[in-house]
This record gives C-alpha cells, structure tokens and sequence, in this order.
C-alpha cells in the first residue's frame, strides 16, 4: 500500500494507471477503518489493540514512530513514475475521465482513515498502560527496532551469500563433471 520501492515495472505502468486499466483494491480492513474509525469494540485488552495496530501496520507500513529515514524519504523510483506521468499529454483530463483519480482519491481517503485509526488506537493503549506497539513507541522502542533491523538485514546478507557460494558449488560441481565426461 504504502511501499516506496518503485519498481521499472511500476514506471512502465503508469499510463495503464492513468487509463484506470490497473487499480489496485482498496483492502477491507482500510475500508473498516473509513466506516469507524473510532470503534473500541473488542478491543478492550491491550492484546487486541496490539493486534489491531499490527494488522493496520502490515497494510499501511511502519508508523511514523518508528519508520527509518529511507522509509520517509521520496525515492528515485518515484520521483521516476512522476516525470513519466508528467510527460503524458493531458494527463490529469485522462484521469479525470477514466475514473483514475476518483479511485486514487478512494485509495488515500482510505489510507487516511487506517493512519487516522492506528493513532487513536495507539492513543487508547497509551491512555490504558500497554506496551508498543498498542502505543506510540519510546526511544527504547525505537532503538530496540533499529537493532532488530540491523540484525535481520544482516541475516538477510548471509543468506545471500550462502546462495552465491551454493550457486558457485554448483557451477565448479557442473564444469568438473563436463570435464571428466569429455
């Protein structure tokens, strides 16, 4: 939903957005939130409201609480998807008439409200003594969140490097026995 990583892919569709060709739906739980944001039912627990700002977390991204410096920023890739948008001649009559903005504006309408539902709820949890994520995070919060990250890019580094020594095994594996087979 809120993914910043714009892909070329992303780029290349841009005119199919503006045509309303492609349009992403607008996820039930967002739509939830458009219709109550403000509901407590079920939520009386500490335990359910972490739930809940968790399941709002997966739709929308990290919370302004505890989102780094490169989930904040504008990115390459979108500043890419705008100049291509901005080069197609009367863009903004297209999407008018095929229904693209009404549907964008839809989509952010939406987005507000989850944004809008997570902060109330965080509130609430705050107001009720819970621990983050059911409340806003503390700096503690955020440098244990820092860590983790740190740790699993790390991991994630490994394992990357654990395929290219396998993919080079295979390849020495593969040439050997061309070789022994000539």
């Amino acid at each position: 939903m809120t993914d910043d990583t714009v892909t070329a892919r992303d780029v290349a569709i841009t005119p199919i957005q503006d045509l309303n060709l492609q349009k992403d739906e607008i996820p039930p739980l967002l739509l939830a939130a458009q219709a109550d944001p403000y509901s407590l039912a079920g939520l009386t627990r500490c335990n359910k409201i972490v739930v809940a700002v968790e399941e709002l977390d997966a739709v929308l991204g990290p919370d302004f609480d505890v989102a780094d410096e490169n989930e904040r920023n504008m990115t390459v890739g979108s500043v890419a998807k705008s100049v291509v948008g901005a080069l197609i001649p009367f863009r903004g009559v297209i999407r008018e008439i095929s229904g693209a903005n009404k549907h964008e504006r839809e989509f952010q309408d939406a987005i507000v409200a989850g944004v809008m539902r997570r902060a109330y709820l965080k509130g609430i949890g705050l107001k009720q003594g819970c621990r983050y994520p059911a409340r806003p995070a503390t700096d503690a919060d955020r440098a244990r969140i820092a860590k983790a990250r740190e740790q699993a890019k790390l991991v994630e580094q490994q394992a990357e490097y654990q395929k290219d020594v396998v993919k080079d095994r295979e390849k020495a594996a593969k040439k050997a026995a061309d070789k022994a087979n000539k």
